[in-house]
């Protein structure tokens, strides 16, 4: 009976042991792409990949049984015994080979054998971009940093709820949203009522691409208690920085019965460590493969990340810190406004690279949420996690529970028919909560030293660009 290879690393660590105690593993097949050629004598040395591994297989044909629309890039099927050779690795001595999808170099395919591309380039050919070596690893990377983020939450409480990608609402208040209606007129002219706005035809009010699932997962705390989300959220902001992207993935946690700052600082931190550690105890090799493959240069030294406690700063503190540095900075420390990414990396680097949580921040540069600080009215109890490589990497808060305040805060912005509800869940049954977002795509290039946002995601959205 033949056995297919697939998963790939899973059989080839199965062949592995199986090989010892025999000479060969008869009636094998291989399904991948062909990732080099080699001619030697009367025989073809492939290195095939079925995208599941950084490995390749190397498979041994005669020149007489291999189809002539061989070539680096095409699709094979491939089957005969694999054996140990006499260098101790696996090879499959083909019987039969056959291509499946042919690929042909000379017209117009963009990646050529035994030649490196720059990011830049590369990123080009989006729809091609996972045939690369370092992209197919960056993508094994990131679905095992993702699984490695549920499975921690889970395994600590946690239930996963799907918020909504279109919402009615703003939630950072900075309105930096898209709005969303229906590209057929057809469709409004018949849902609409005399007078009725366009804008609000389909959904009887505005509605936007979601920037923040989070006023949603409060109102899940106060049933479930323990909730998160992670899916795309969205931001207009019009920015082509390596660090910004129009479509990106947050991981955004919400807790209730959490009244701490400290005990929220200790979630942030022990998730954070513990998501670095399991992914480069279980995927050091592919790790290591990614970064040799795009010559990474400013990458985290994860263990300092580990092992060390994270520090904690005020935002007075921290101002503080950086005056007396000010005559470092390219870009001037504004005294009525947050800090710019080179002051949070130097923030960053003062710590010798270990992360630096910044509490306490003024009220009018966070959102209307966010709770007040008892000793120091003009401030919230809010956080930014600055990390190595990226600056900040979370942002959270405990949430205001005093439905006076609120009421005020929300009248002030015009808040308060849109968002009645906000004020109900506070009515009935409330509970203090807090929480936090993790820009996923912020944690990759913090974790493997990708050095544009836009290679850390399959399909970048930014603006000017909004391929397929």
């Amino acid at each position: 009976m033949s056995v297919q290879i697939n998963p790939f690393k899973n059989f080839r660590n199965f062949l592995c042991t199986t090989i010892q105690h025999s000479s060969s593993y008869k009636d094998s097949m291989l399904q991948g792409w062909v990732k080099s050629v080699r001619k030697m004598k009367g025989m073809i040395f492939l290195d095939v990949n079925d995208g599941s591994t950084c490995h390749k297989l190397q498979i041994v044909a005669s020149k007489t049984t291999v189809p002539k629309n061989l070539s680096y890039g095409c699709s094979i099927v491939a089957s005969g015994p694999v054996i140990l050779n006499p260098q101790n690795q696996l090879e499959l001595r083909a019987e039969e080979l056959s291509v499946v999808g042919s690929c042909d170099l000379t017209n117009g395919y963009p990646f050529l054998p035994r030649k490196s591309y720059d990011a830049e380039y590369v990123r080009q050919y989006l729809h091609l971009r996972p045939r690369t070596n370092s992209f197919s690893s960056l993508l094994r990377l990131r679905h095992h940093a993702s699984w490695t983020l549920r499975q921690y939450l889970n395994m600590n409480g946690y239930i996963e709820v799907h918020t909504p990608v279109l919402t009615s609402n703003d939630c950072e208040g900075a309105g930096e949203t898209f709005f969303v209606k229906p590209n057929c007129k057809a469709t409004l002219e018949a849902m609409a009522s005399p007078g009725q706005s366009e804008d609000e035809v389909f959904f009887k009010r505005k509605a936007y691409l979601s920037v923040s699932g989070q006023l949603q997962l409060e109102i899940m705390a106060r049933s479930l208690s323990n909730v998160y989300s992670f899916g795309p959220i969205f931001r207009a902001e019009n920015s082509k920085s390596r660090l910004h992207l129009s479509e990106f993935y947050m991981l955004e946690v919400e807790k209730a019965f959490l009244d701490s700052m400290n005990e929220l600082l200790e979630i942030m931190e022990k998730l954070l460590k513990s998501v670095l550690s399991t992914v480069f105890e279980n995927h050091r090799e592919e790790i290591e493969h990614y970064r040799k493959m795009v010559n990474c240069a400013d990458y985290t030294d994860v263990e300092n990340i580990i092992s060390k406690p994270f520090q904690v700063l005020t935002f007075d503190e921290a101002k503080q810190i950086l005056r007396d540095h000010s005559g470092q900075f390219q870009e001037p420390l504004l005294e009525k406004e947050g800090f710019t990414k080179e002051h949070e990396l130097f923030l960053v680097k003062l710590n010798n690279n270990v992360p630096v949580f910044i509490v306490e921040w003024p009220a009018h540069m966070k959102p209307f949420y966010m709770k007040a600080s008892t000793h120091s009215p003009e401030k919230v109890l809010a956080v930014d996690l600055l990390c190595p490589v990226v600056g900040e990497l979370c942002g959270g808060s405990l949430r205001e529970d005093d439905c006076s305040i609120l009421e005020e805060r929300m009248q002030k912005l015009n808040l308060t028919e849109s968002l009645d509800w906000y004020l109900d869940i506070r009515k009935y049954g409330n509970v203090p909560s807090g929480g936090f977002g993790l820009g996923f795509e912020r944690f990759l290039q913090m974790a493997l030293g990708v050095s544009n946002i836009k290679d850390a995601i399959p399909f970048p959205r930014w603006p000017k660009n909004c391929k397929f």
